[in-house]
């Protein structure tokens, strides 16, 4: 496998959107977060499910890492500064996923470590018809490897909330100014109570689902989720799929929604880690509301265009791209190109034409010398 370091890739597509705002006092890392790194192998043109007792060949194959590195890898090619602590494999698998992330994406593994004699998860991802099937195989990390207990100083983490649990290095980070945005996993115990995420309380934005929302807060409406949710958190963003995404601000009563991006959609591995990078840089950049919602369904629509999670996240070369492509474009809905007018004078000159195609990093091959 050949990769780029993290220099060459800083300085081939780089932009850094907090520019304007640092200053020598503030913290070195951008956005902390830790979870599970897995080593995601994804299966592409497949024209329909794998059916029992058959063979099926895939036109396309990729390998990545996946799991908690898939919003990782977003949030470092928007430009932020992003530290990793994780729990890599003593095995092959894991020395590929860490040289992807540290060498190629320039993201900090400091607080990350590697478990001896732990072998990495594995998913397969199969995409067709616009969705996956995934199966994965792997074994938790020993307890003595779960995230620092004190977190780094930094702007703001990426929590995924598990309910019914607490996670201390949340409560820590807030206490320290770290700006937290969380999402959640779907409820498996079918409780559905908003009191098991109790985390929630050290949180700044909450980023579910529609389904996840209205579940939490017995509601019938999505909309009508968010504002509920504010009881509990300050800013409350649901994503409603091909619809797009609706955000309410508890604190000044502002609400704002914006229809998704029209796209053929290949693999949704991911998007809901690309929108979430999208929105808390559009919120750390100091952003309006609807630009930030703006920008974080332009981010994951653009990601589902290609497949597999990490691979597929976009830095500002694929977003300046497609601005200058939707531009140049007959027929353009005046209002919908005023609706990304933000864009204007923040982004690089395109490297090329889009869609813009990233080199398949893939297990096996040989470092060029």
């Amino acid at each position: 496998m050949t990769t780029r370091s993290g220099e060459q890739l800083r300085h081939s597509t780089y932009l850094d959107p907090l520019a304007a705002l640092r200053a020598p006092e503030d913290p070195v890392c951008d956005v902390y977060l830790t979870g599970s790194v897995f080593l995601d192998i994804i299966f592409t043109g497949l024209d329909s499910a794998p059916v029992r007792g058959t063979e099926s060949w895939a036109r396309g194959m990729g390998s990545s890492p996946g799991g908690v590195a898939n919003m990782a890898t977003a949030l470092a090619r928007l430009g932020l500064h992003t530290s990793l602590a994780a729990a890599f494999g003593d095995d092959h698998y894991g020395e590929y996923c860490w040289d992807a992330l540290e060498q190629g994406e320039g993201i900090d593994l400091t607080l990350s470590r590697t478990v001896p004699g732990w072998h990495s998860p594995v998913t397969v991802s199969m995409a067709y018809e616009g969705e996956r099937t995934m199966v994965t195989h792997g074994h938790e990390a020993p307890p003595h490897e779960s995230a620092p207990a004190c977190p780094p100083p930094a702007r703001a983490a990426v929590a995924s909330l598990v309910p019914g649990a607490r996670a201390e290095w949340i409560a820590q980070a807030a206490r320290k100014g770290t700006r937290i945005f969380a999402n959640v996993g779907w409820d498996d115990s079918g409780r559905w109570d908003p009191d098991d995420l109790a985390d929630l309380e050290h949180c700044e934005a909450f980023l579910p689902n529609a389904a996840e929302a209205m579940r939490y807060t017995r509601t019938d409406c999505p909309r009508a989720a968010a504002h509920a949710l504010t009881d509990r958190v300050p800013l409350a963003v649901v994503t409603l799929g091909a619809e797009g995404a609706y955000a309410v601000d508890g604190a000044t009563g502002e609400s704002a929604e914006v229809p998704a991006i029209c796209v053929e959609a290949l693999d949704p591995t991911g998007a809901g880690d690309v929108f979430m990078a999208g929105f808390v840089t559009g919120t750390l950049a100091g952003w309006p509301l609807a630009d930030r919602l703006a920008f974080a369904g332009l981010t994951a629509a653009l990601s589902v265009q290609e497949f597999g999670g990490s691979l597929s996240a976009p830095g500002w070369s694929e977003v300046a791209a497609w601005w200058q492509s939707v531009q140049s474009a007959p027929d353009q809905d005046p209002a919908a190109l005023r609706r990304y007018g933000f864009l204007e004078g923040l982004l690089p000159a395109p490297a090329g034409p889009w869609p813009l195609r990233r080199a398949v990093p893939t297990i096996g091959f040989g470092r060029s010398v």
